[in-house]
């Protein structure tokens, strides 16, 4: 195995033609955090054009459906994608991919993205073939690289987020095949499938990352560590997804309601073993912390959906693609931009009113539909995620597409 040398300084100057070697290309979170940034913004002012009828939809699928498939498989995709192959990097000490193939890997993402738009009068569907085609080499790319890595350091603690991706890739075919069969009910529920694999890798990585982020940032002693619990969820959240997918594709008379509490109290148990009344003052610890936090709150929800009428499962879902989800996503992409560029792990104040808008979006779509009417609750989430992203950018467009302030490769 070859070592990184991370101290080893990047050339003096780049020339414009040499695109490969754009600080932009130095490690996967840079692009990635940078695409799903703008596709968070570009692809929800679409999704709140046609909300409010300014936009019509002319594509072959559902605009619920290219919603769904965006932000799941193609916004924290993207960001999962990015986060894991640059984290390798650390677990394995052998080098990420970079320059020519991280750009080749990012291009077909955004290819994906695009091909959406295509039409072609000879070929039915052509666009939503096009998609999958794009994303399933994006997915076996990606899982190939993580896999690269981890076999050749023989990393098997971390052997675990390949079958997670693989996971997503395979939901993700599926969506698009049911998609192209026009079966739109089935497609949604592998969709929600995918929101709960999502669940369970962020319910691996916060076990990593949340104690260890919170007692350095708080410079305490040592970590809180909850391994036992930390087992029970992994297994319970890979019982309840099985379970969901069962209930919604092969035997509508199962209900996992049960199995979605059972998760729900192991969350927000680990959630409250980890608070800390001191991580308010550091935006990138409760940010992170509130994030998990609405994760067991929305298992909680979903899983209430099954027992009433009163809790609708999409509003109820909501709580976690934007409260957990989106929330977490913004959070980590923004000290995971500062820490791997040799930053300070300090952020202007407005980013802390970026991760507010998000938690308060979350609140607003998931619980008050039936307060203040669903097209209402629609539009005003969209906006205040809309802005919250727009000050992401803001804040890390510079970061991302600049070197290290260290002078060191990454």
């Amino acid at each position: 195995m070859r070592a990184i040398n991370l101290t080893e300084p990047m050339p003096k100057k780049v020339r414009f033609y040499q695109v490969s070697q754009w600080p932009l290309w130095m490690l996967a979170f840079r692009p990635y955090f940078l695409g799903a940034g703008l596709l968070a913004v570009l692809s929800i002012s679409y999704w709140l054009l046609i909300l409010t009828g300014h936009a019509r939809w002319q594509l072959t699928m559902p605009a619920t459906l290219w919603h769904a498939h965006e932000m799941m498989f193609g916004f924290a995709g993207a960001v999962a994608v990015g986060f894991l192959l640059t984290a390798a990097q650390t677990w394995t000490g052998v080098a990420s991919i970079n320059g020519r193939k991280l750009m080749l890997l990012t291009l077909v993402w955004l290819a994906a993205r695009v091909a959406f738009f295509i039409t072609s009068a000879g070929i039915e569907n052509f666009s939503l073939y096009a998609v999958l085609l794009f994303q399933l080499l994006w997915w076996l790319g990606a899982v190939m690289a993580l896999a690269n890595m981890l076999l050749k350091a023989g990393n098997k603690n971390n052997y675990q987020f390949l079958p997670m991706l693989s996971a997503l890739c395979v939901l993700n075919i599926i969506y698009l095949c049911l998609a192209i069969q026009q079966n739109m009910l089935l497609a949604l529920a592998v969709a929600d499938t995918a929101v709960l694999v999502i669940t369970l890798l962020v319910g691996v990585v916060a076990g990593r990352v949340l104690p260890f982020f919170t007692a350095r940032g708080l410079g305490l002693a040592e970590q809180v560590r909850t391994p036992h619990l930390d087992k029970v969820l992994l297994y319970s959240s890979l019982f309840a997804v099985a379970l969901y997918f069962i209930s919604q594709l092969f035997i509508a008379s199962v209900n996992p309601g049960w199995a979605l509490a059972v998760v729900a109290v192991v969350h927000l148990s680990r959630s409250l073993l980890w608070w800390n009344n001191q991580m308010l003052k550091v935006p990138l610890l409760w940010s992170l912390h509130f994030s998990y936090l609405a994760l067991g709150l929305g298992l909680v929800l979903l899983a209430l959906s099954f027992y009433s009428s009163v809790i609708l499962f999409k509003d109820a879902l909501h709580m976690i693609t934007i409260g957990t989800i989106g929330m977490m996503i913004l959070a980590m992409m923004t000290r995971v931009s500062h820490g791997h560029t040799g930053r300070p792990l300090t952020i202007p104040h407005f980013m802390a009113v970026a991760f507010a808008l998000v938690f308060i979006a979350a609140i607003i779509r998931s619980l008050l539909p039936v307060v203040i009417g669903p097209h209402i609750a629609w539009q005003l989430s969209a906006v205040l995620w809309i802005v919250a992203f727009l000050l992401f950018l803001f804040h890390c467009i510079p970061i991302l597409t600049r070197r290290r302030v260290d002078g060191r490769r990454g």
